[in-house]
């Protein structure tokens, strides 16, 4: 079905109203209706114009999901964030100013959870499949590591209780 560009302006504004979108959503919904790249150009220039599309109140708000419900890494954040077509300079300084300790706050508790179902027969081992769950979810190695540095904690805990 290929739309009006008046159709898909119409459209992607009613979108825009209900929630958050950037223009790389905009543009790839206009290119599978068929809109040719001028109408598109024009349609997205509107929608930034009149502000129904914001890429960096998308960036901030989608950084901001993904950290706290998503439970997602910068890593992971980063490369959906490329895929969204958000341009670099929108998006690194949003992530740049996400303090670490939001994500330890989500990672902490996450490998404490996951550290007494992992089948492992030395720490080590124990501590790489650890890693490789938590790079997974997006998260830096310092952070990880930082982590399972305190795994003790975590055995002690066990060991308490």
């Amino acid at each position: 079905m290929v739309y009006s560009e008046e159709k898909a302006l119409s459209s992607l504004a009613a979108l825009c109203s209900k929630g958050e979108h950037c223009t790389g959503e905009m543009d790839e919904k206009m290119r599978r209706w068929g809109l040719d790249e001028d109408a598109r150009k024009r349609v997205v220039d509107y929608l930034e114009s009149h502000h129904f599309v914001d890429n960096e109140r998308y960036c901030r708000s989608f950084v901001n999901d993904k950290v706290k419900y998503d439970r997602w890494g910068r890593r992971k954040i980063e490369q959906a964030l490329w895929a969204k077509r958000i341009p670099e300079d929108i998006s690194q300084p949003i992530l740049d100013s996400v303090p670490d300790a939001d994500y330890l706050d989500v990672l902490r508790p996450m490998l404490k959870a996951k550290w007494p179902t992992i089948k492992a027969k030395t720490d080590y081992e124990r501590s790489m499949k650890l890693i490789k769950y938590a790079m997974g979810r997006g998260f830096e190695l310092r952070l990880i590591r930082q982590c399972i540095d305190q795994a003790t904690d975590w055995e002690v805990a066990e060991d308490e209780g």
